[in-house]
């Protein structure tokens, strides 16, 4: 039928695809590096002028790479607060990341609706420094002048389809892009505008949440562009995971989501209620302690690298020989442990080899995600397979021991651009109204198999070392 792009418009650089509309299949590439300037420190700054996002974007469609496209789609960081005026116009750089500058502001959100469980059922999460609600409330105690001045609230995704557009009077989002602000509820598929006049001091105008197969509009080129979604929803929708799938991401720190039918509030605020890019749901469960855990470990080793340790790992055996590893090395967020250290139990003389404090390391880790996976099945979420998504989801030693810690069975997709594609076939869906089937990611699927047994032991032994270092750690909030 034609050809579509997608772009992924991410915290450090844009990538786009150009697909065919019929089979998913990826035509051409363009990549292009954010223009930003490290902050402090030389890590990722927290304020960037969204123009960075136009500039690498224009370079990533250079040398023709859009011609003969007929629809696009935008995939683009989560969390990014874009506050206008009313001429539409930024009022200061976009609020970008975990900007643990908001820190202060996320208790003063809880105090001021009275508690965690109030957050969790009015919006499906509780307020953090990353969410846009928590940056806005930081936004009027810090730079009083600056918030006065904001009268519209846009994120990265709507920010770049609203310039695509030429910048209409219609400004638009989607529930994915909606369900991640902490003021617009993924249960009720509406806002709360008294949470943001709670955060900022005074209302202010908000896209308008449309269908996920609608289009927010076309170019005076005749150029459709979707409604556009964050990153974590079209990676999903690129992967083509559908209900009874979770994907298991693995970073310093990691994440656990699983398509659901319904919206889960949770008191204790572990979950994270978000909608994905198909009119599904999206809850979330985030550990502190996913790849760090992993890297730590090769350093007190002296290990060159995570390859290396992986290879120890193997030459140890299910169980560690009897360490357990509790792998809360920055605290934990689940459980709600953020002052916990991490804990390494039954050392005996035979234990204390390097291959065994390896393979500890990454039963550890696992069982850590084990646990978040738990939190989501405990909520009825059916989980037949998980998708394993990161580098490390390449090393031998996670791709022996996930299968028999999850209990099920472990799909590795080769690396691609998935939210780019993610985004390409939203854009499909747009253009010709019917959801695309397109082929699913290339990867390997690795089965619990007869090692199940042995898994459901080591789980075992986790949770009683857990239970007597941290006893009730996963017991239900007190009403």
């Amino acid at each position: 039928m034609g050809i579509v792009a997608g772009l992924d418009s991410s915290p450090d650089f844009t990538r786009i695809v150009v697909c065919d509309t019929d089979t998913g299949a990826v035509l051409k590439q363009g990549y292009a590096p954010h223009p930003l300037e490290s902050s402090e420190g030389g890590g990722r700054p927290v304020d960037v002028d969204p123009q960075a996002w136009l500039l690498s974007l224009g370079e990533a469609a250079g040398g023709g790479l859009l011609e003969g496209v007929q629809a696009i789609g935008v995939s683009a960081q989560q969390n990014a607060l874009v506050a206008l005026d009313q001429h539409g116009n930024t009022v200061r750089p976009a609020l970008v990341g975990n900007d643990r500058r908001a820190q202060v502001a996320a208790v003063d959100l809880v105090d001021g609706l009275g508690s965690r469980e109030a957050w969790a059922q009015a919006v499906g999460c509780v307020p953090q420094a990353a969410l846009p609600v928590t940056k806005l409330r930081w936004l009027a105690r810090t730079e009083p002048e600056a918030a006065q001045r904001v009268a519209a609230l846009m994120q990265a995704p709507d920010w770049l389809v609203w310039q695509l557009l030429g910048r209409p009077a219609r400004r638009t989002t989607d529930r994915g892009g909606a369900s991640g602000t902490g003021y617009w509820s993924a249960a009720t598929g509406t806002y709360r505008p008294d949470l943001v006049e709670l955060a900022l001091g005074h209302q202010a105008m908000l896209p308008e949440v449309i269908g996920p197969a609608e289009a927010a509009g076309t170019t005076p080129e005749g150029l459709l562009i979707s409604a556009g979604t964050g990153e974590t929803m079209a990676a999903a929708f690129g992967l083509g995971v559908q209900q009874g799938d979770a994907v298991v991401s693995l970073g310093a720190s990691g994440s656990v989501m699983a398509v659901h039918h319904e919206a889960l509030a949770d008191a204790g605020g572990m979950i994270t209620s978000l909608a994905d890019a198909t009119g599904m749901h999206l809850p979330v469960v985030h550990t502190l302690n996913a790849v760090r855990v992993l890297r730590g470990t090769a350093e007190m080793l002296g290990t060159a690298d995570l390859e290396e340790l992986s290879a120890l790992a193997m030459k140890s055996t299910p169980g560690a020989h009897g360490l357990v590893f509790l792998p809360y090395l920055e605290g934990e967020k689940t459980p709600n442990l953020p002052h916990a250290a991490g804990t390494l139990t039954g050392l005996r003389r035979e234990s204390m080899k390097p291959e065994h404090l390896a393979r500890a390391a990454f039963e550890g880790m696992l069982c850590g995600l084990g646990d978040a996976l738990d939190v989501l099945r405990g909520r009825g979420v059916e989980v037949r397979r998980v998708f394993l998504l990161g580098a490390a989801a390449e090393l031998p030693a996670v791709q022996a021991v996930a299968p028999m810690m999850f209990g099920t069975q472990v799909v590795v997709p080769q690396p691609a651009d998935y939210a780019a594609i993610g985004a390409a076939r939203q854009a499909a869906w747009a253009l010709t109204g019917r959801l695309p089937l397109w082929q699913g990611a290339a990867a390997q699927v690795f089965e619990p198999g007869d090692e199940l047994a042995v898994g459901q032991a080591v789980r075992q032994q986790y949770a009683t070392v857990r239970e007597q270092s941290h006893p009730g750690a996963f017991a239900p909030p007190a009403s």
